[in-house]
């Protein structure tokens, strides 16, 4: 074997030694495409479908039951979204703080219809007169409450705008069923014990 002066010696070159901190790859094998998305996958249908809708009408039933409890006490911060609108809590207190004629009509209507059963029996002929009077008070609630919209929707307009009052809002007829209701049936519960009490 002959010497040649131009080629280096393996023996004399230096061996770089593999830091034990390097790890070459992630040290797993990469997952194929087909098993990534297969364990992102969520199933549309439960397996168990009775037990999922039946915990889902507990849900729906148990947020039904705060939001009642909170129109109840009076609490608007739990109440439904819609209660929560600032121009309907306007509505409440303005129908709330007037004297409505509508709020006795329930009363007076099953009074009248009692009375008008027992007069056809005892005096047909008062039965007529009855009835004119429980028309004539019906008219009455409806003067009223169109009186009553109309002097608050100039207000809801003056304070929350056109939005307030539009159709798809339903201000109106949410201010028509809170006046011919009994006070202390409404709900959500008036937040002023006593009438009077105007919003500003």
């Amino acid at each position: 074997m002959t010497w040649n002066p131009f080629k280096k010696d393996k023996a004399q070159e230096p061996v770089e030694e593999e830091s034990p901190a390097k790890t070459v790859g992630k040290g797993r094998p990469t997952p194929k495409m087909k098993q990534a998305q297969a364990r992102n996958l969520r199933p549309l249908v439960p397996p168990d479908r009775k037990a999922s809708a039946k915990a889902a009408k507990e849900r729906i039933r148990k947020r039904e039951d705060e939001e009642y409890e909170a129109m109840r006490t009076g609490d608007i911060n739990r109440m439904p979204k819609a209660e929560r609108l600032p121009w309907r809590v306007y509505i409440r207190d303005y129908v709330d703080a007037r004297r409505n004629l509508g709020e006795f009509f329930i009363p007076v209507a099953f009074v009248m219809l009692l009375g008008s059963i027992l007069v056809t029996t005892i005096a047909p002929q008062l039965s007529v007169p009855m009835m004119i009077l429980l028309y004539v008070y019906l008219i009455a609630v409806i003067i009223d409450v169109a009186v009553m919209w109309r002097k608050l929707k100039k207000k809801l307009i003056e304070k929350y705008g056109e939005a307030s009052v539009a159709k798809g809002s339903r201000s109106a007829s949410y201010a028509w069923s809170r006046a011919i209701q009994v006070r202390r049936w409404r709900l959500p519960k008036p937040r002023s014990p006593k009438r009077g009490n105007w919003p500003k």
